[in-house]
């Protein structure tokens, strides 16, 4: 099942990324019980740097080096919604798009604040993805997941996700050992074009707000708590804040005050449209990325003395 030296660009919203040595497509749990069982056989041998496994989703939200990644990537496409009264059981390969169009035929209101968000299910919960005020824990149930070591399936309810700022259990050392399966998500009946409507006003901001005609992976850093803003700048920044879902500075306007809007390096460029995302122009470099993200954060700290935090991550080399 498993393949070597997989271009990851080609599995990247970003269309950027080289390639992975071993690469794994799973379908089902069953196709993952039998991957993993041989890479325990292919990996007994390697050093403890070449054992690493990464989980992939769609790509968003996260830089690939141009290196590629020297371990083992699974690329999740585990399918399957299942409706239990109000709440849905989906698989962790589902994307967030397919689940807003179930929820519109079926007449379930709650998770409309996703609209347009890009990636899986499984993607939304390890990062406790969120817009327009709401967050993936406002609707998670329950997880199921695998350990990659031991192959022991586990079940956590809301609370124990540890679910935070664009975080959750999934996202810590210890949680980064296991993929997620699948997904319940709470909701509540609702009415079909109040539903759609509502959907569908998330999707038409983002596609006049942000830079859709060009490969992306979202926003590039958080927004900033107002609590971390110095004091020397906190009258002039008021006007701007937002709930996200506390209050806090959107990344984006201080990226904007900062003149940083528009800034090329190679093929990759912040975006006019919206500073807090970093386009591929065509064939942009991974290092080009990661160039104009130190350029934004140096530029942002000096104006205002604060140190941006990245949102997207990066797997591989520099």
């Amino acid at each position: 099942m498993i393949r070597r030296d997989v271009p990851l660009k080609d599995y990247s919203n970003y269309k950027i990324g080289g390639p992975a040595a071993y690469f794994l497509e799973v379908s089902t749990r069953e196709e993952l019980l039998q991957g993993l069982k041989e890479w325990q056989g292919i990996s007994s041998s390697f050093p403890k740097d070449k054992k690493n496994i990464f989980v992939l989703g769609k790509g968003t939200n996260i830089l690939i080096s141009d290196k590629g990644f020297n371990g083992l990537i699974i690329h999740n496409n585990i399918p399957g919604i299942e409706r239990r009264g109000e709440d849905l059981v989906i698989g962790s390969g589902v994307l967030v798009s397919q689940i807003l169009s179930y929820c519109i035929e079926n007449q379930l209101s709650g998770f409309e604040w996703a609209g347009g968000l890009p990636g899986t299910v499984g993607g939304a919960v390890r990062g406790n993805a969120g817009a327009f005020s709401g967050e993936t824990k406002d609707n998670v149930k329950e997880v199921t997941s695998l350990n990659l070591d031991t192959l022991e399936e586990k079940k956590r309810a809301k609370l124990e996700c540890l679910f935070d700022y664009r975080f959750s259990f999934f996202k810590s050392e210890q949680g980064k050992n296991e993929i997620i399966l699948s997904v319940v998500l709470s909701l509540k009946n609702g009415d079909k074009e109040t539903i759609r409507n509502s959907i569908q006003e998330k999707i038409d901001y983002r596609n006049a707000k942000h830079p859709m005609e060009y490969p992306n992976i979202g926003s590039t850093f958080k927004n900033v708590k107002v609590e971390a803003v110095p004091e020397n700048w906190k009258k002039e920044l008021t006007q701007y804040i937002k709930n996200d879902p506390f209050p806090v500075i959107p990344s984006a306007k201080l990226l904007f005050l900062a003149n940083v809007k528009g800034k090329r390096i190679g093929n990759a460029q912040i975006s006019e449209k919206h500073p807090n995302f970093i386009v591929n122009l065509g064939n942009a470099a991974s290092n080009d990325v990661k160039a104009l993200i130190a350029f934004a954060k140096a530029a942002v700290l000096e104006k205002f003395g604060i140190e941006l935090e990245e949102e997207i991550m990066y797997l591989g080399s520099a």
